[in-house]
């Protein structure tokens, strides 16, 4: 069995491409930048990396068609972005894994920040998850994690002891500031959010590949569940904070 999780510092679409087999991986989950148009930086002092894309979605387009070589026939993946390019995504993701493969848009609601005067306030990121193949894939409803009913009197109290399954729309706070889990990388993602996904979308032992690593939080879920991960970022900095919080010395290939 491999290393429960390998770190490479590596260009992504070269990893893709040159390090990995054909049908190899059974869960792909990405967060890839978002084409905010600036740079990610929550503070003077702290990690960031450039945001901004002449054409994104030229960029995303082939690193997608080999996460889709790359998968298990029962493989999925999910692809982490916001409202901005959200709609672009969705279409290039039919395109290439098919409009049958769509499984769910999954909406992750947080309410923490400022609220803009001029708008609604953007509080939510999407998630969509696409299959190999819709008639076999890996989803474990058992695995779910409940959530209480918003009004526990109308379901009676079994029911309420053992609180609902989430539907597509998930409320999770963002990584607190001053919290445990806080690592100083701007754009990381809640540790709670990658654990229900990878509870019911794996199986123990299943390898994990996160190619837009960033702060690492998809391994140190896969590590926490029994899982393997495989976590490729090209950015210095990223690799640093994954090898510090995994206490895992990266692999690095170059080009």
């Amino acid at each position: 069995m491999m290393t429960q999780v390998q770190i490479y510092q590596n260009e992504c679409l070269h990893f893709l491409t040159n390090f990995l087999h054909k049908e190899s991986i059974p869960f792909i989950y990405i967060d890839p930048p978002f084409n905010t148009g600036r740079t990610q930086k929550r503070a003077r002092n702290e990690l960031g990396y450039d945001d901004s894309y002449e054409d994104f979605i030229g960029f995303l387009r082939p690193r997608l068609e080999q996460a889709r070589r790359v998968l298990t026939p029962d493989g999925s993946l999910f692809f982490h972005i916001d409202y901005r390019e959200s709609h672009y995504c969705k279409v290039l993701l039919d395109e290439i894994f098919g409009r049958d493969c769509f499984m769910n848009e999954i909406i992750w609601a947080y309410d923490y920040g400022g609220r803009s005067k001029k708008k609604w306030s953007q509080k939510h990121n999407t998630l969509f998850w696409y299959v190999k193949d819709p008639k076999n894939y890996t989803f474990n409803f058992d695995e779910m994690e409940r959530i209480p009913y918003m009004a526990p009197g109308l379901v009676g109290k079994e029911k309420a002891a053992r609180g609902k399954t989430p539907t597509t729309v998930w409320w999770h706070t963002i990584v607190p500031t001053n919290g445990k889990e806080k690592t100083g990388y701007p754009t990381q993602k809640p540790l709670g959010l990658l654990k229900r996904i990878l509870k019911v979308h794996t199986n123990p032992g299943d390898k994990v590949l996160d190619f837009f690593a960033g702060s690492g939080t998809t391994g140190d879920a896969a590590v926490s569940l029994g899982r393997q991960a495989i976590l490729v970022d090209n950015n210095p900095q990223a690799i640093e904070v994954m090898e510090k919080r995994l206490g895992v010395c990266p692999y690095l290939r170059g080009e």
